[in-house]
């Protein structure tokens, strides 16, 4: 569910109607919805609120990387969310929008060793760990520091995701984790590093899951895992979860397992655990929550169908570019009639495309369209190839809105350019 509903003819988001805000911003622009993310931050709450746990409750750390916008960021805190950070920026982001040190998770495969102090002198929650010789650094900084940093390992546990090829982290092949039989010996090794608490387990398999079958299997075998760990003398009182849970995206696709089933599974299979559960939803809380909001610059006959060329590229928005995904196109004041077009963007790349042979509405010149669905892995991910200024980001809620990114003035692009000396 969404608060981007046609009101008097006119797409809205909230009570907010979008020609408002492409009139005084510009397009491209994302605009999200604080209805749409508290709603879906509440429902992932309540569907975990209730899993095997210690007397802490379960600890959900949103997925920074998805929306890192300190104004999306300050909405969840608010809430009671923590952060799953995989930078240092990430990091410093989610302290600037209010998040607790002691609610945040520092996972990545390449923390580098001035990232590591900046987390052990903040104090966060948690380090998922995802090598040994990364634990051996991390030992080292915190010893330098005079302090004890508390980790868990990120498993691989060998389990395919069966989502796309670039978003899949649990197989033998990617780079994330230890391997999962590897576990054992890593946990001994982490154990005889002097500076480091090594107390849980972290498992994350993948992003957009459309089936709950793959979850289960990993968090089956964190289960044995963690027998086995206690029974070689390991206290171990976290385990991370993860993310991934996915959204839907095209309305001709069976739609993803809802928060509620997903809370039942984990229910049934972490049942005796006796540890504090982690998570880090992303997509799920945030990606029905924003669009790209962008114009037609003009329609193109084309061979079979026209391209509909729009002021948003494959810089705004790279999901489709990268992944070939899809994200459903709607005209902001459509009039019932439809067509069937190519959707680009103006990069000079051929990659430079959102959808081939949509069907879509009927769309001319200078009308404004909105890509659905985009409030994960959009603004974040955005870039100023072909010298086109970074994206704005508005934040609707209820008849408000307010800027919360400005559009970067190329200007100032230029300007970061510096000429050496000899020309």
């Amino acid at each position: 569910m969404d608060h981007f509903d046609i009101k008097d003819g006119v797409l809205h988001a909230e009570d907010v109607a979008l020609p408002e805000i492409a009139a005084a911003v510009g397009t491209p622009v994302y605009v999200y919805s604080t209805a749409t993310i508290e709603r879906h931050a509440r429902v992932f709450l309540d569907a975990v609120a209730d899993v095997e746990s210690t007397p802490e409750k379960p600890l959900v750390a949103f997925a920074v990387k998805s929306n890192p916008n300190r104004a999306v960021l300050a909405i969840l805190t608010k809430l009671g969310l923590g952060a799953d950070v995989v930078s240092g920026g990430e990091l410093l982001r989610a302290r600037a929008a209010g998040i607790p040190a002691d609610r945040i998770v520092f996972s990545g495969v390449g923390k580098t060793a001035d990232e590591m102090k900046l987390a052990l002198r903040e104090g966060i929650y948690q380090f998922n760990v995802e090598s040994e010789p990364e634990a051996e650094m991390l030992s080292t900084v915190a010893i330098e520091l005079g302090t004890t940093a508390p980790i868990a390992f990120r498993i691989n546990p060998n389990v395919v995701a069966g989502t796309h090829a670039k978003i899949s982290t649990g197989g033998s092949e990617d780079k994330f984790g230890v391997a999962y039989d590897r576990a054992m010996a890593a946990y001994a090794r982490a154990a005889e590093l002097p500076g480091l608490n090594v107390r849980g387990v972290a498992v994350h398999i993948g992003s957009q899951l459309t089936n709950l079958d793959p979850s289960r299997a990993a968090f089956e075998k964190v289960g044995a895992l963690i027998a086995d760990l206690r029974a070689a003398g390991h206290d171990i009182v976290t385990a991370d979860l993860g993310g991934g849970l996915g959204v839907p995206y095209d309305p001709a696709k069976p739609t993803p397992p809802l928060p509620d089933v997903y809370g039942a599974m984990v229910r049934e299979v972490t049942a005796g655990w006796n540890v504090r559960l982690l998570f880090e939803p992303g997509r799920v809380i945030v990606g029905n929550a924003g669009v790209l909001l962008s114009k037609v610059i003009r329609v193109k006959p084309g061979v079979t169908d026209p391209f509909v060329i729009v002021d948003a590229a494959m810089n705004d928005l790279m999901r489709p570019s990268l992944y070939d995904a899809y994200h459903e196109v709607r005209n902001v004041e459509p009039d019932g009639s439809r067509m069937t077009a190519h959707i680009v963007g103006p990069i000079c790349e051929s990659g430079d495309t959102f959808a081939k042979n949509r069907e879509m509405d009927a769309v001319e010149a200078d009308d404004l369209v909105t890509f659905m669905t985009a409030g994960a892995y959009g603004a974040t991910m955005a870039n100023t190839y072909n010298s086109r200024a970074l994206t704005p980001e508005v934040l609707v809620s209820g008849n408000n809105w307010a800027l919360v990114r400005e559009r970067q003035p190329i200007e100032s692009l230029i300007a970061a350019d510096k000429l050496p000396p000899w020309l």
